[in-house]
């Protein structure tokens, strides 16, 4: 396990989304695809663990949020970026995914909750803004946008 094979791992997914909406949809599909007892899902929670003790993975921190670009779009997760947080009982920065949002939550410890959302994939639509949310604990929240697309607000 390493940077390569959470690159691997990652073009594979991307692969399997391709171009498909963004959409409930999307999000069956994935949690179809790859659930939470998946050899893939316990692979990328087991990855982002070790990315982050080894350091090339989350390298930057602020207001109790550990945060990294992992993949830059265009590169090996096709036309996604790939960015992964730890967020512990922490309120994140108001955002909108102007081209939306595909992210899995992998809790760490407790039954830690994203924007209210349980262990596995959630789907953003293109034009959806939130607070980036974890109560209940603490966990990873991986995610890919088109294009590398966010937009930090100031709300």
């Amino acid at each position: 396990m390493s940077i390569e094979g959470f690159n691997a791992l990652m073009g594979r997914i991307a692969e399997r989304i391709g171009n498909k909406p963004l959409d409930d949809e999307l999000e069956a599909f994935l949690n179809s695809q790859y659930p939470v007892d998946s050899v893939e899902f316990k692979e990328l929670k087991a990855l982002c663990a070790k990315g982050e003790a080894e350091g090339w993975l989350m390298p930057r921190a602020a207001d109790g949020i550990k945060f990294g670009r992992a993949i830059k779009p265009d590169t090996t997760a096709g036309h996604f970026s790939v960015d992964v947080v730890r967020m512990k009982d922490v309120k994140g920065p108001h955002h909108t995914h102007t081209t939306g949002e595909i992210g899995a939550i992998m809790p760490i410890e407790g039954d830690a909750e994203f924007d209210g959302k349980g262990v596995g994939w959630y789907v953003y639509p293109p034009g959806s803004s939130h607070h980036p949310t974890v109560q209940g604990g603490d966990a990873y929240v991986l995610y890919l946008l088109p294009d590398g697309a966010i937009e930090f607000t100031k709300i």
